[in-house]
Formats: structure tokens, C-alpha cells, sequence
């Protein structure tokens, strides 16, 4: 390892610790006044997102946080209210939830590997914007990010899980159906960005193509968006070339 490799290695983990301790502070005071906090984290296959939250929650209280990964519903939950499957997993009091991939699958794999009806898609977004707006009304603090990256690094990342003996529980063959779905699944991208982000609950996104710079863009960002004793703005304060609002002046910024 290099010098300037090793020094970048270290700064990086001395940034990451200096996150992580006021993530710690934060939560205490979350624990303390029975606030539920509901971190949803969308993106494309292979931008990072079990890493991200690996990092997220290492230090986080084990009690009062949880990740909840849906997988495929059962015929039980095929049959319910679509947003029915989530509503166990939402936060009680003082608990932190991070969704990894949510009731956003709706609007993105299943419309674009037609897992779903168009007619179920519409529904999907005429519903979500005012389920999401009772969830906040309820008391639950809602985050949602999108992590984002480049075609080529993306396939890259996806060819590397198959090299790597510890990461092919991550393969499946949608993988490779992501890369040929690519331009679906940047117009669904979009259109989701487009119909689902509101001033109660807006989308942020999180150029991911540095995954290390992208975790500690991502956590500062979620510090940032919260007020706690202890916070120390020039600590959490995030790399706004790498996490920012949506927003359609800031489309050409994302990956096409």
C-alpha cells in the first residue's frame, strides 16, 4: 500500500469514527424522547447500499435499531393492501428503522421487470405520497436516499461480486438483467423522483461511485438533517457534490 493510500485509508476511518460518535449522540437523544426515525435507501443494484448501512448502524444501539430487507412477499402479502407488508416494520418509540429498498420496489424492479400491473404502478403512485404524509403526521421522521452511480461502475462492481467467494450470496441473475435494463431503469428512476418526492418527505441522492466518500456523505447528511445536543456541524457537514436534495435543476447530475 502506498503512502497516499495508506494516509487516504486513515483519514477516511478517522472521518467515519468522528460520524459514527455523533450518530451514537444523536440516538441517545432519540432513545430519550420516544422519537421513531424511518431511513429508507434506494438505489441501483451494485451502488453500495448493505455497505452504507453497515456502516450506518455499526455502532447504533442493537435494542433500537433495526434493517428490514423485503424480500419476495408471500401469497399472504400478495393479497393484502400493497403498503400492508411494511406497516409491521415501521418504528415504535425510539426506535431507528433503515429500510434497505422499501415500497419504492413498485417503482422501480417491479415495473421494470414487470413483477407488477402498470394499472398496480399508477395506484402505487396516487397512494404513496399520502401514506407517506400520515406516517410523518404520526409522529415517524421519515429520510429517503438514493444512492446513485455510472453505468461502467456499476458493471464493474457486479462482475467483482462474482470474483469474490464472500460476496456471491449478493448475485442473482437480475444482475445481469440490471445492466441490460439500464435505460428502464434510469426513466423509472426519474419518473419515481419526479411523482414521489414532497415537501414532507423528500428524496436525497448520493453520488455513489466513491463508496467511501458516499458513506460518509450519506451519514453526514442524515446527522445534519436532525437537531440533537452535541452536534458538531463541522464535523457532520457533507460533501454537497455528493449528497444533495433532488431536485430537476440537479437531473443532469445523475448517472443516464
Amino acid at each position: 500500500m502506498t503512502k497516499d493510500k495508506d494516509g487516504e485509508d486513515h483519514r477516511y476511518k478517522r472521518k467515519l469514527y468522528d460520524l459514527q460518535v455523533q450518530l451514537v449522540k444523536l440516538q441517545r437523544e432519540l432513545i430519550a424522547e420516544g422519537t421513531r426515525v424511518l431511513v429508507i435507501v434506494e438505489g441501483r443494484d451494485g451502488a453500495g447500499k448493505d455497505g452504507t448501512i453497515k456502516r450506518l448502524i455499526e455502532h447504533m444501539s442493537p435494542r433500537e435499531t433495526c434493517v428490514h430487507a423485503p424480500g419476495k412477499p408471500s401469497a399472504h402479502e400478495e393479497g393484502e393492501w400493497y403498503f400492508e407488508r411494511f406497516v409491521p416494520h415501521l418504528p415504535s418509540a425510539g426506535e431507528f428503522v433503515v429500510f434497505n429498498r422499501s415500497w419504492y420496489n413498485r417503482a422501480g424492479v417491479e415495473r421494470v421487470m414487470g413483477f407488477c400491473s402498470k394499472k398496480d404502478a399508477e395506484v402505487f403512485f396516487d397512494s404513496v405520497i399520502d401514506f407517506e404524509k400520515m406516517l410523518v403526521r404520526s409522529g415517524i421522521e421519515i429520510r429517503k436516499y438514493y444512492l446513485d452511480i455510472s453505468r461502467d461502475e456499476q458493471k464493474q462492481r457486479l462482475a467483482d461480486r462474482h470474483k469474490d467467494p464472500l460476496k456471491t450470496w449478493k448475485s442473482s441473475p437480475v444482475d445481469a438483467l440490471a445492466i441490460e435494463k439500464w435505460d428502464d431503469y434510469t426513466k423509472a428512476r426519474d419518473e419515481m423522483f419526479r411523482r414521489t418526492s414532497h415537501e414532507a418527505a423528500p428524496w436525497r441522492v448520493v453520488i455513489a461511485n466513491d463508496k467511501k466518500r458516499a458513506r460518509l456523505a450519506f451519514i453526514g447528511d442524515l446527522l445534519a438533517s436532525f437537531a440533537y445536543k452535541g452536534k458538531k456541524k463541522k464535523i457532520i457537514a457533507p460533501d454537497r457534490r455528493i449528497v444533495f436534495p433532488w431536485s430537476r435543476a440537479k437531473e443532469g447530475l445523475l448517472a443516464k
